[in-house]
């Protein structure tokens, strides 16, 4: 059987603030506090969980998130109501641009650690 990811561990200066950005574009419930984590629940009993770190602490990470179309039309909403920068490719070369890779939709958003969040329609992985 292969391995199923359980929860990782996402580093932040605020742990509630990377959370709640997560959650507030996700449309998803607060994140709860366990222990020294801010844990947001996804699908399939995986959790992102938030830690808090010194700002110097805080590398780079990129994840991306599988979403309906629908769900992909209501977190592109958010991002353009919130005013945020989004760009079509992780390398920012495409700014205020989604694109079509795939047959799909895709966006990238930068958290406020700059965490680069993707919001995919279909995955890039053959099926």
């Amino acid at each position: 059987m292969p391995a199923r990811l359980d929860h990782t561990i996402v580093r932040s200066r605020d742990r509630f603030a990377g959370a709640r950005f997560l959650t507030g574009l996700l449309d998803a419930p607060e994140p709860t506090a366990f222990g020294p984590f801010a844990s947001v629940p996804l699908d399939g009993g995986v959790t992102l969980d938030y830690m808090e770190v010194a700002a110097g602490e805080v590398a780079w990470q990129h994840l991306a998130f599988l979403v309906s179309e629908k769900e992909f039309d209501a977190i592109f909403e958010r991002i353009r109501r919130r005013e945020l920068a989004y760009w079509a490719d992780p390398f920012h070369q495409e700014p205020q641009t989604i694109n079509h890779l795939h047959g799909g939709r895709g966006v990238y958003v930068d958290d406020p650690d700059g965490h680069s969040i993707e919001f995919i329609t279909h995955t890039y992985v053959s099926e």
